[in-house]
């Protein structure tokens, strides 16, 4: 069951945290449920609270949406967890699943095909991080909402 966007308070008292929640069943076809759920929630996020969300934000947020969820329902037995989050000008996805194992991306090889994932979504996001759980792992990555009046990309950093 999809949760509504809830406002909390974050860090910064003055700056509402919106978020939503979804478990998914951990099946391919759960990887387009995702993609859909994040475009509502963007689309929630501007309209109801105002705050600019670019086409390029909406664009990549379901890429990494897509990517992270594909990579959880191919290695890891059992349920999805999809976390959104939009604090501070930028939208937080994450990830969790029931494998401990780290992702690590692979050196670039335009030869390979495939297996190209975990690369796309540090290329495209302000931050990435995994960490272990108690149980599984989470992947947070970072995506500006609005895009940089210079035109410049944005780049990973360590969040």
């Amino acid at each position: 069951m999809e949760a509504d966007p809830v406002q909390a308070r974050g860090a910064a008292l003055d700056r509402p945290v919106i978020q939503a929640g979804v478990a998914l069943a951990g099946d391919g076809e759960e990887i387009a449920r995702a993609r859909r759920i994040a475009a509502a929630f963007l689309a929630r996020v501007q309209g109801e609270h105002g705050i600019p969300v670019s086409q390029r934000a909406l664009d990549l947020t379901q890429l990494v949406v897509s990517e992270l969820v594909t990579n959880a329902c191919k290695y890891a037995p059992g349920p999805v967890l999809l976390d959104l989050r939009v604090t501070g000008g930028v939208v937080e996805v994450m990830v969790w699943d029931s494998d401990p194992v780290l992702p690590v991306a692979r050196a670039a090889d335009a030869g390979r095909v495939g297996q190209h994932g975990l690369e796309i979504v540090m290329a495209v996001s302000q931050g990435f991080e995994a960490q272990r759980e108690p149980v599984g792992k989470r992947i947070t990555a970072r995506l500006a909402l609005a895009d940089d009046p210079g035109g410049a990309l944005s780049g990973r950093q360590p969040l």
